[in-house]
């Protein structure tokens, strides 16, 4: 595993900044800048508040719409700013402590990306051609739109051939491009759709020249531990604890979830997840969860697990977005955020002192980056579980009944956050009804 020691802290509060800042949905011909991402600086106090200890942002590469497109991986997208707009935000976050990763879209790219367009303008025999996976009719030349593999059936993201050494080579330069820059990491897109050996590859050069540089892959069903382990990359994203956070919640089925954090556990062994209860691709918490006080009871799971937990911009307000399945599907969990922090409406503040409780909480425990779970009590309805590492334990009671419930402690013996009334003569605590606490 290469993970760099300061991921052991690292908190992250993720940004979709296109959708943060309002930018236009689409780049226009010659667009002004419009220094958006200036307009975070006022929100780097707030996520020191909050717990975090980086940004994690969304695309900030010029590109045609979503960010996922790109077309100049070595330019800020004009509806965001300049270089030395970043630069700036860069400065500003280090000096508050906060590091900052990048997305970085490797797997394909937008079509008006400059090797590809010289494809389309100079035929079979541009120099970039074997840069894509290509089908040229008979006697193709300068000016013939080839057949091209494109990224799950999306026509306008074309997919990269990660089998050339120019791609490698071009990947390996814009990493390294931006994080001479400041950034401290990457995201990696869609990693599931390249070949393992391209990662591997890539990282391997990158941390040559930066070897506290932290990469996370992006896969969603699969082995995550073999792409960690022959891609060469420090995480990947942990969809399937996600899906049976919210999943056990809405069922009553803790079930579920103890099944989940059993392979999670086993994931730890060689990793750290990226651990979320909510991202730019996935429909809200608040949302998705059928009761939305519950929201609690999936935060409090998010940071007592091992794991690097991501917040996602808005989740710690108690926002709602559903995502769907249509042109514009994404807008209404990528939305803009207020000019600063308090023009925020007071409803979100509860879930914003809960998500502060839970992350100082955290911080304070930071072995939980690589804690392990054993079950204490498990039923429908009630879970409580021990979460450890080496001598270091706390205890987490979770309770979904409409009544109170009584279930052992393991020893634990003060209530750290949440309710819960503790009998230290039957070893026991009474959680309420619909209720959780954390126990030390």
């Amino acid at each position: 595993m290469n993970e760099p020691e300061w991921v052991q802290h690292a908190i992250w509060w993720q940004v979709y900044p296109l959708g943060f800042t309002g930018a236009e949905k689409s780049a226009t011909r010659e667009p002004a800048a419009a220094h958006r991402l200036l307009d975070l600086i006022p929100w780097l106090d707030y996520a020191v508040e909050l717990g975090a200890s980086g940004l994690a942002l969304g695309p900030v590469f010029a590109s045609e719409t979503h960010g996922y497109d790109t077309t100049d991986y070595f330019a800020i997208d004009p509806r965001l700013g300049t270089l030395e707009d970043f630069d700036t935000l860069v400065a500003e976050a280090a000096g508050r402590g906060l590091r900052i990763i990048l997305d970085g879209v490797f797997n394909h790219t937008g079509r008006s990306f400059t090797p590809f367009q010289q494809v389309l303008a100079q035929g079979p025999d541009a120099p970039t051609a074997a840069w894509f996976s290509l089908d040229w009719p008979d006697g193709a030349g300068p000016g013939v739109e080839p057949g091209y593999r494109d990224f799950e059936g999306h026509h306008h993201l074309v997919a990269l051939n990660h089998e050339e050494p120019a791609v490698a080579d071009f990947v390996v330069g814009v990493m390294e491009y931006w994080l001479g820059r400041g950034a401290d990491g990457w995201r990696l897109d869609a990693a599931y759709a390249a070949p393992s050996q391209f990662w591997a590859g890539v990282t391997r050069r990158v941390r040559a020249a930066y070897p506290d540089a932290y990469f996370v892959g992006e896969y969603i069903h699969g082995d995550y531990a073999a792409a960690v382990r022959t891609g060469g990359i420090d995480s990947t994203t942990q969809y399937e604890l996600w899906k049976a956070i919210w999943s056990s919640l809405n069922d009553a089925n803790f079930y579920e979830l103890a099944a989940a954090l059993e392979r999670h556990d086993a994931l730890l062994d060689a990793f750290a997840p990226l651990t979320f209860i909510g991202n730019h691709d996935v429909t809200r918490i608040a949302s998705k969860l059928e009761d939305p006080a519950l929201v609690e009871h999936a935060a409090v799971v998010l940071f007592t697990v091992g794991g690097t937990p991501s917040v996602y911009y808005g989740d710690e307000q108690g926002y709602r977005g559903i995502k769907a399945d249509r042109a514009g599907g994404d807008d209404d969990v990528r939305p803009l955020f207020p000019p600063s922090p308090d023009d925020l409406s007071p409803i979100g503040h509860p879930v914003f002192a809960l998500h502060k409780e839970l992350i100082g909480l955290r911080r304070r425990h930071a072995w939980l980056h690589r804690a392990t779970t054993t079950m204490l009590h498990l039923s429908n309805e009630v879970l409580a579980y021990r979460t450890a590492r080496g001598p270091d334990a706390l205890v987490v009671l979770l309770n979904l009944s409409h009544e109170g419930r009584r279930v052992g402690i393991a020893g634990a013996s003060s209530v750290l956050a949440g309710e819960a009334a503790v009998d230290d003569g039957t070893d026991s605590a009474l959680v309420p009804a619909r209720g959780w606490a954390v126990l030390g």
